[in-house]
């Protein structure tokens, strides 16, 4: 039986120790400030969905992101959101279900382009109010893929076209690169190697109208104090 001094020590490591399991755990942290209180999220490697992806891959397992992101825009103690986009792409419908709950939040969000935002990671990147990539950042805009057994039917081809109309849409929605020149990007030939589609890089997404401007975190800092600086002063 613990006395009542142990118990108390527990229970204060235990709280220590949530913010460290969130951090390794989740790749999320929390930070307060004068501005208010940030929550960070890393959004890395490939993006999980239904299907379990191998041992040896980094993931982003859609069923924390989700739930996380709900419980963000409903906390009163949470004032704004930074996303940390680092991601190969992966499974469509988890990529954009996240995307979509991004884009619907009413909390201040920022989402940053570090490394690469690939393929599905593409929506990911557009959904925040403010968006921002490293000059070093790429981002590959290509076709949809789909691996497993595909029927070789016109039904098929079909059904790629909506999916891929349904990216479209979302980008174009929340970017200011029309649809039509978005699809010439997924589309184009002779940019890489061994696909269709288009490879570009920070000051290109900007012009394209991808991406809203070409920075590095304390640019999105900067973005993301001035916003919640803004709310809080119409909240008066």
């Amino acid at each position: 039986m613990k006395h009542k001094n142990q118990t108390e020590t527990d229970e204060v490591l235990e709280e220590q120790d949530t913010p460290r399991q969130q951090l390794v755990e989740m790749g999320s942290s929390v930070v307060r400030n004068s501005h208010g209180t940030i929550h960070c999220l890393t959004i890395i490697g490939q993006i999980e969905g239904h299907t379990l992806a191998s041992q040896n891959t980094k993931t982003t397992k859609y069923e924390h992101v989700l739930p996380l992101l709900a419980a963000i825009e409903e906390s009163e103690e949470v004032d704004g959101l930074l996303l940390l986009l680092n991601t190969m792409g992966g499974d469509i419908e988890a990529g954009l279900s996240i995307a979509e709950m991004i884009a619907g939040m009413t909390k201040p969000t920022v989402t940053l382009v570090l490394g690469g935002g690939h393929s599905i990671g593409i929506p990911l990147a557009v959904s925040g109010k403010v968006t921002l990539i490293a000059p070093s950042a790429s981002m590959t805009i290509h076709p949809v893929r789909m691996s497993g057994t595909m029927i070789a039917a016109p039904q098929t081809y079909g059904y790629f076209e909506r999916i891929q109309e349904r990216i479209i849409r979302f980008v174009a929605a929340n970017s200011r690169i029309s649809g039509e020149k978005f699809k010439e990007l997924m589309l184009q030939n002779g940019d890489m190697s061994n696909d269709v589609g288009s490879i570009i890089y920070g000051e290109e997404a900007v012009a394209l109208g991808l991406m809203d401007r070409v920075g590095t975190l304390c640019d999105a800092l900067k973005c993301l104090y001035t916003m919640i600086d803004e709310k809080k002063y119409e909240q008066q």
